[in-house]
């Protein structure tokens, strides 16, 4: 058999990084590890090719070739899903998918031969059996969940060119203790974490240790097994940089709660996690209660915040607006927290009901789904509460100011007056840092001459380089991510800096928002 494996293309979004993938000099943010995993369960015997369609483009040869062409994607990923699959029709190749899109709706791909949906560990298997005997069925789906000791090691050599990737993916655990109303992993993954054993993770470790110096660990929550992190996983991670003098680092998601564990925090550090993302949410207490996000209440999350920029972690955090308790206060209140947290990569959603969570079953119930799911980041999927004209004129306002130049600095400086960062200790007692050169030259003339954002990226490195001159580099970090956000608002609303001139009053400026 011949498989070809497409990983589809993800668009202009806040998290695929595209205006910052410009200035570091790279194709793609990260490499399709599902698929790679997927790669390793396949037979041996067959031969398998990956178009990652991020980096390089499917040919109509590469369709000629395959006798099946296996998809995962992401509900962002939709519009380029649908633009494989009608490619796949004309060239009269099968089609074989699976990933979170299609096992949270697999009722919108009747086009699609085989749904191999949930974990591929339990039904890639019947899916192979069956092709074997010749009854293949259309869709392969299960309620188990995967024991993930035996998932398999990625097979990196289908990626020949890893450095098209700014970083790359591990994944030590699936599932996820708490419960979200608004989050779907509980119905992917299940709320009990079922993590890898050391082994694994440091087998992956080696395959990428010289390819890359920052690995992301892809769990939806890091820390939800803290028995077995604090126990196997970190004091193993510990000796694995100690033994390889690694200055490799790491980056995950994790909880507020890290901040209460003092023992977690310094084992994470000392095993090389510098890189942290929270979803924090909202300042609104009754908003927390009411989605179930308890683990965020009755705490000072400014100060939980301070506590992990001192520590030595670099926190990126994720922003809702428009729950059902939201007031028109909210938008005020999202910009001040924000602000205040010194965070400088402050992701802001509306919120959404994806399918397989209990919102999206409530919205349905109470009839304020509005149609069918689609990823959109300016937009939400039910009726809100709130005047929907005045949610999205806040939302507009809350991004039109995090996002802007004046507020990225002024959140960088902040974080930078915070921040503690950990040494990194390497065989040769120093970090190689000569290969980022070519991002500092490109971030000085992509961002300190040609963006509208150059006063702000001069006015930040003159700062750091006078107050705090050993943490320049994290401030050349925090102007590239000023770029994106600058650029990525400026992509979904127009230049920033001319919209009083082009909109003129708010209350145009609110219609034409309406109407992007």
């Amino acid at each position: 058999m011949r498989a070809c494996l497409v990983y589809p293309e993800i668009p202009n979004t806040f998290w695929s990084m595209k205006h910052i993938l410009k200035v570091i000099g790279k194709k793609a943010l990260l490499p399709p590890l599902g698929l790679l995993t997927v790669a390793a369960m396949l037979p041996d015997k067959w031969e398998k090719r990956l178009v990652d369609l991020n980096v390089n483009q499917l040919t109509d040869m590469d369709l000629e070739w395959a006798d099946y062409v296996f998809l995962s994607a992401m509900s962002v990923q939709e519009a380029s899903v649908r633009e494989i699959i009608v490619r796949c029709r004309k060239a009269g190749v099968s089609v074989v998918a699976g990933g979170p899109l299609f096992t949270n709706e697999p009722e919108k791909f009747e086009d699609v031969d085989h749904l191999v949906l949930n974990e591929a560990e339990i039904t890639l298997p019947q899916f192979l059996v069956d092709l074997e005997r010749g009854r293949l069925q259309p869709v392969y789906k299960t309620s188990e969940y995967a024991n993930v000791h035996h998932t398999p090691l990625p097979q990196w050599d289908l990626l020949p060119d890893l450095s098209h990737y700014h970083q790359a993916l591990v994944q030590y655990s699936r599932g996820c203790p708490y419960s979200y109303d608004f989050c779907d992993v509980i119905s992917l993954f299940g709320r009990i974490p079922r993590v890898k054993q050391p082994e694994q993770i440091i087998a992956e470790l080696n395959a990428l240790e010289d390819s890359f110096d920052y690995l992301f660990f892809a769990d939806d929550n890091f820390i939800g097994n803290k028995k077995h992190l604090k126990a196997q996983l970190l004091p193993a991670l510990i000796e694995w940089r100690r033994h390889r003098g690694s200055s490799i680092t790491f980056g995950t998601q994790v909880t507020i709660t890290l901040a209460d564990d003092a023992q977690l925090m310094e084992l994470m550090l000392e095993a090389g996690f510098r890189q942290i993302f929270i979803g924090l949410e909202t300042p609104e207490e009754e908003s927390l209660v009411a989605s179930r996000k308890r683990q965020n209440t009755k705490r000072d999350m400014l100060e939980n915040v301070r506590r992990l920029h001192k520590a030595g972690f670099q926190v990126s955090a994720g922003f809702i607006v428009g729950f059902d308790t939201d007031t028109t206060d909210i938008f005020q209140r999202q910009i001040d927290f924000i602000q205040e947290s010194g965070i400088v990569l402050a992701s802001t959603n509306l919120l959404k009901a994806p399918p397989g969570t209990e919102l999206y079953e409530r919205m349905k119930r109470e009839g304020r789904l509005l149609e069918e799911f689609t990823f959109n980041e300016i937009e939400t999927n039910f009726i809100p509460q709130m005047d929907p004209d005045v949610l999205y004129a806040g939302f507009r306002n809350v991004l039109q100011h995090i996002f802007s130049p004046e507020y990225v600095y002024q959140r960088a400086k902040k974080f930078l007056q915070e921040y503690e960062p950990r040494i990194t200790i390497t065989k040769t007692g120093r970090i190689n840092y000569g290969k980022h050169v070519g991002t500092l030259i490109r971030s000085i003339y992509l961002i300190g001459i040609r963006s509208r954002a150059r006063y702000y990226f001069w006015k930040l490195l003159l700062w750091t380089m006078l107050t705090r001159p050993k943490l320049i580099r994290f401030a050349v970090v925090d102007a590239v991510i000023m770029h994106q956000l600058n650029n990525l608002f400026e992509s979904h609303y127009g230049t920033t800096g001319q919209k009083a001139k082009e909109h003129g009053s708010l209350e145009k400026r609110e219609l034409d928002f309406l109407q992007p």
